[in-house]
């Protein structure tokens, strides 16, 4: 019964590339212009966006995946360096390749999903982390010139930490239901979703 339940989790993920590829623009949407500003702007950002929503989730899936220390520590080191992304962003500071490497951030999670859940969770925050540098440069450099920086920061950090905790309880979800041997599967789809993402024209 479990295994039938768990069977519908890993075939929705599957479909991510498929579905990646339909949609081009709004897979590496960045809204945050317009009539919403602040808070608002900031909450909205990353969850228009499918490259922040499946990077955010997936860092959450893969800390549920790995238990204990990983649970907190993944999701705390994403947040704080994805701050700083944020503020080199926010001052005009240059980092180049930054959609290719919100991109390859979704491909390497989902590796680390399948190869990974044994690592030491310093390293897995570590990796974590250097990604969210690219994820806070995206959206320090796209927030409204007339938003506060603090408000519109606080927008993207609640917003990231409840795709965070989806993806912790898609983790936790698939454990219960007996689908723990399917973080394979639920690994290469995200990374299959990243692939498509890279390959989506700029």
């Amino acid at each position: 019964m479990k295994r039938l339940l768990a069977a519908p989790l890993v075939s929705s993920l599957a479909a991510l590339p498929a579905a990646l590829a339909l949609l081009p623009q709004a897979a590496l949407a960045h809204p945050g212009h317009g009539a919403a500003l602040g808070a608002e702007a900031g909450f909205l950002h990353p969850l228009m966006g499918a490259d922040h929503v499946l990077a955010m989730v997936a860092v959450g899936l893969l800390a549920a995946l790995r238990g204990g220390r990983a649970l907190w520590a993944l999701p705390l080191s994403f947040l704080a360096l994805m701050s700083v992304g944020a503020g080199l962003g926010m001052v005009g500071v240059a980092l180049p390749y930054a959609e290719t490497g919100i991109a390859l951030s979704i491909v390497v999670f989902g590796l680390a999903a399948i190869v990974g859940l044994r690592a030491p969770v310093a390293l897995l925050a570590s990796l974590v982390g250097v990604f969210a540098v690219f994820h806070g440069y995206a959206h320090g450099t796209e927030m409204p010139e007339t938003a506060s920086g603090l408000s519109f920061g606080f927008g993207f950090l609640v917003a990231t930490a409840l795709l965070h905790g989806a993806g912790i309880g898609l983790g936790l979800a698939a454990a219960r239901l007996g689908a723990t041997r399917a973080a394979p599967a639920l690994g290469a789809a995200v990374a299959a979703a990243g692939l498509a993402l890279l390959a989506l024209p700029a």
